[in-house]
């Protein structure tokens, strides 16, 4: 059964997302260097890197980066931006469930809502791929505005807004019972409209943190924004900090 973000990421919608979500600003690339702690020229994954907005301002910082993608088109938008920046990206495509890198990567961060994407297993699945990716010690940052703390008490349930030439409209469900937003999207430029849904499964900061752990992590910061105000119920956006301690058991012999 395919799911919805293998087929999400075209078109309209890619367009919309490149312009909606610009590249990082000066002080969240300064935050993800500190976070980090690594020296330019260690290897850093982006996972997913969309069109390269982290990607290609972290390579020119110095860093080794390879960004994996399961959209194509967001992958050629990312090649056209390396190729205007002058720099060389180690672009993937590929799905964030079959991440086959063993102790390769000394850093990794995942932003945008796109660690809500997979089912709960497959979740668990990715980050002990990830975990079996990184070397011991390396720092993984994620960023997310849909757990439960931030999204649930800020629920809009309709909005839009006019981004370019494109008009975004989108409705919201939550389903308690799985605890997952059910979002549907409409976009429009002239005679052009595509819809689509998205579905994503909105965790506690809590059971985020059990995860990580069972996959070989420990959390170590949890921040409302780059400048390092602390989270908390109501803050639109989450910084995670986890860092590899362990590969988990049912790892070790699949990397030996």
């Amino acid at each position: 059964m395919t799911s919805w973000y293998e087929t999400f990421f075209s078109g309209l919608s890619v367009e919309f997302w490149i312009h909606a979500a610009p590249p990082p600003s000066p002080e969240e690339l300064n935050f993800l260097q500190e976070q980090f702690a690594i020296q330019p020229g260690k290897r850093v994954l982006d996972i997913p890197c969309g069109a390269g907005r982290h990607a290609v301002p972290l390579t020119e910082l110095g860093y080794t980066v390879t960004g994996l993608d399961i959209s194509t088109q967001f992958l050629s938008e990312a090649r056209r931006f390396a190729l205007e920046r002058g720099v060389s990206v180690d672009w993937r495509l590929g799905d964030m469930r079959t991440l086959a890198f063993k102790g390769e990567f000394d850093a990794a961060l995942c932003f945008g809502n796109s660690f809500g994407y997979l089912s709960r297993a497959d979740t668990k699945h990715f980050l002990k791929r990830l975990s079996a990716a990184l070397r011991d010690g390396a720092r993984f940052v994620m960023e997310s505005g849909a757990v439960a703390e931030s999204i649930l008490p800020n629920l809009v349930r309709t909005r839009w807004m006019q981004v370019g030439e494109i008009l975004f409209l989108s409705s919201v469900d939550y389903d308690a019972p799985t605890s997952c937003l059910i979002s549907r999207y409409v976009f429009i430029r002239g005679a052009e409209r595509e819809e689509k849904t998205a579905e994503v499964i909105v965790y506690t900061v809590g059971e985020l943190a059990e995860l990580f752990g069972e996959a070989g992590f420990i959390v170590e910061g949890l921040f409302a924004s780059p400048a390092k105000q602390p989270f908390h119920v109501g803050a639109p956006r989450l910084l995670l900090i986890a860092r590899k301690t362990a590969t988990p058991t049912d790892l070790q012999e699949l990397l030996s």
